[in-house]
């Protein structure tokens, strides 16, 4: 793993003394590790990890890039770590994200020695980018997502519960070498369809329904996310038609996912096509995210997105349309934004009917 530590550091070094970071999945895009309390990056000197007992030999073996300090029983972490922030006189220092109580904790402890400034910019500038190395694991998660997926059409049948067929979607992406799931897998059957983050229950599978399955693996940490929709036996004329209108707003996007694009275009692209097809309504969520160590990142792809689109982020693209009492309908792939045009990261049929 390259030094992103100092990446981060000439990103600060001429607006801070120091940065803390206290986000558990920052520190782990630094130094590897996953376990720290907090990391306080000095201008100059090398950065030192925080760390309780419980994770102290791990973080000994694996962080990488930083002097990993032990914070011993009954030991209170923010004067220990107020106390090293002093004694480097950091006068400016900045930070990704920080709860009240603990930045109240801080504050207290230095006095007024030290300012602190939120500027959690000068991580995710960083982190929104994938390198070559993120990109191998994110390619093996929507590659393990992808069978997970094709096991979830195999399975799928009448009468099964929603979160049987959730179980066997799991079970298969572990065998294939899945670390976990990337988040709560989701699958929702009959009107529950059209509820987009409905999870799973113990619902049966009924002949004729639509059945929303949402699922993402993790790979050293790194995740995916890809949707798919069936209906279990013959769909109806209405259940195609939407089907069909779903499908095409997720290409009209694809289309214009590039380094350069902006995200709320991008989304425009999908949800006019929804629109003209008299479904406005019914898209009720934004086109997409940015997915990496977290699987909700930067950039955000919706209608009041700022954000603009640079080869190397890793975005999620799914569009929907949901009719409550009817079902609902999304199709979502992991894309990969590139220089003229972006790359489909997750791979699976766009079959209706099971």
């Amino acid at each position: 793993m390259k030094n992103r530590i100092r990446a981060l550091r000439a990103g600060f070094q001429e607006e801070f003394d120091g940065y803390l970071v206290t986000n558990e999945i920052n520190m782990l895009y630094f130094t590897g590790f996953l376990g720290a309390v907090a990391m306080l990056v000095p201008n100059g000197q090398q950065a030192n990890l925080y760390v309780y007992g419980v994770n102290y030999e791990g973080a000994k073996a694996e962080a990488q890039n930083v002097n990993t300090e032990l914070v011993k029983q009954g030991e209170d972490l923010w004067k220990k770590v107020a106390g090293h922030i002093k004694d480097q006189r950091m006068k400016k220092l900045g930070f990704d994200t920080m709860n009240t109580s603990v930045y109240t904790k801080l504050t207290d402890a230095l006095k007024d020695s030290t300012s602190l400034e939120a500027k959690s910019e000068h991580v995710w500038n960083l982190r929104r980018v994938k390198d070559e190395e993120e990109l191998q694991k994110m390619r093996k998660a929507a590659e393990l997502t992808s069978r997970g997926m094709q096991a979830a059409r195999e399975t799928i049948k009448q009468g099964l519960r929603e979160y049987e067929v959730a179980a066997e979607i799991e079970y298969a992406m572990r065998c294939q070498g899945s670390y976990g799931v990337a988040f709560d897998s989701i699958v929702t059957s009959g009107p529950r369809s059209a509820y987009p983050h409905g999870g799973c229950n113990e619902r049966k599978i009924g002949r004729g329904e639509p059945v929303v399955v949402d699922i993402g693996a993790t790979y050293k940490n790194y995740r995916s996310d890809m949707t798919r929709t069936y209906v279990v036996g013959k769909a109806s004329a209405k259940q195609r038609k939407i089907h069909t209108i779903v499908k095409r707003a997720q290409e009209k996007a694809f289309e214009k996912i590039c380094d350069g694009s902006n995200a709320a275009e991008v989304d425009r692209a999908a949800r006019d096509t929804i629109r003209r097809a008299r479904y406005g309504e019914c898209f009720v969520h934004g086109l997409g995210h940015g997915i990496g160590l977290d699987v909700h990142e930067q950039p955000v792809l919706n209608a009041t997105s700022k954000d603009v689109l640079k080869a190397g982020n890793v975005v999620t693209n799914e569009p929907g349309i949901y009719i409550v009492g009817f079902g609902g309908f999304r199709i979502e792939d992991t894309v990969l934004v590139r220089k003229n045009k972006g790359g489909r990261l997750t791979e699976g049929s766009n079959v209706l009917e099971i």
